[in-house]
C-alpha cells in the first residue's frame, strides 16, 4: 500500500508547526515547505538569482536576508511573483524528493506530511490524500504571533485564505484552541482516518 501523501496548512498562528512536530510523534514523515525554502536560501543557486533579481540590499555578506527580501517582496506584487515562480518549483521537486524516499523506506511512515502556508492558494493541493488544516481562535492567534514583525505578518495574511475558506477546502480540520496534547488526540484520530 502506497503511504498517504497529507498537505497540513493553517493561519498565521494557529500551530501549524505543533501540529507538524505531534504527527512525527505519532508516526509520519514531516517536511516544512518554510525549512525548504529557509535551506535554499542558504545555497548559491538561490543567493545568485537573488542578487541578480534585488541587488545587494536583500544580502548581508553573502548570505540572503531574509527579512531584507520579504520586506521587498511584499513591497511589490512584480518581484512576489517572482520570487514564488522561482522558489515554488524547487519547493515541488524537495517535496516530490521526500515523499519517494518515505516511500522506499524498509519500514514506510504511516504517512507523509508536508506543512504548506500556502497549500491552496498556490493551488497545489492536488497531490495529496488527504489534507488537514489547523485553525484557532483569532485572539489566540494574536497572542502566538505578538512578538514578531506585525507590519509583515499583515502582509503575509493578506495572501493567505482566511481560515473558514481553508477548514473548508481541507479534508479535515482540526481546532487547536486547547493543550498540545488535545491537538494531538485530533490528529491522532484524523491519522487513523487517513491511512485506514
Amino acid at each position: 500500500m502506497a503511504v498517504p501523501l497529507v498537505g497540513l496548512t493553517g493561519g498565521l498562528g494557529a500551530g501549524k508547526s505543533t501540529a507538524l512536530a505531534e504527527l512525527a510523534s505519532l508516526g509520519a514523515a514531516v517536511l516544512s515547505a518554510d525549512a525548504v525554502v529557509h535551506e535554499l536560501y542558504e545555497t548559491e543557486t538561490v543567493r545568485d538569482a537573488v542578487r541578480e533579481r534585488f541587488g545587494g540590499a536583500v544580502l548581508d555578506g553573502e548570505r540572503v536576508d531574509r527579512a531584507a527580501l520579504a520586506t521587498r517582496v511584499f513591497e511589490n506584487e512584480d518581484d512576489r511573483v517572482w520570487l514564488e515562480q522561482f522558489l515554488w518549483p524547487l519547493v515541488k521537486q524537495r517535496a516530490e524528493q521526500f515523499y519517494a524516499e518515505a516511500c522506499r523506506r524498509e519500514q514506510p511512515p504511516r504517512a507523509a506530511v508536508i506543512e504548506a502556508p500556502l497549500l491552496f492558494e498556490a493551488g497545489g493541493d492536488a497531490p495529496y490524500t488527504a489534507t488537514i488544516a489547523v485553525v484557532a481562535d483569532d485572539a489566540l492567534r494574536a497572542s502566538r504571533i505578538a512578538a514578531r514583525d506585525q507590519a509583515q505578518l499583515a502582509r503575509r495574511e493578506e495572501r493567505q485564505l482566511p481560515q473558514p475558506e481553508k477548514a473548508r477546502r481541507a479534508t479535515y480540520t482540526v481546532v487547536n484552541d486547547g493543550s498540545v496534547a488535545e491537538l494531538r488526540d485530533q490528529l491522532s484520530d484524523v491519522l487513523e482516518k487517513i491511512c485506514r
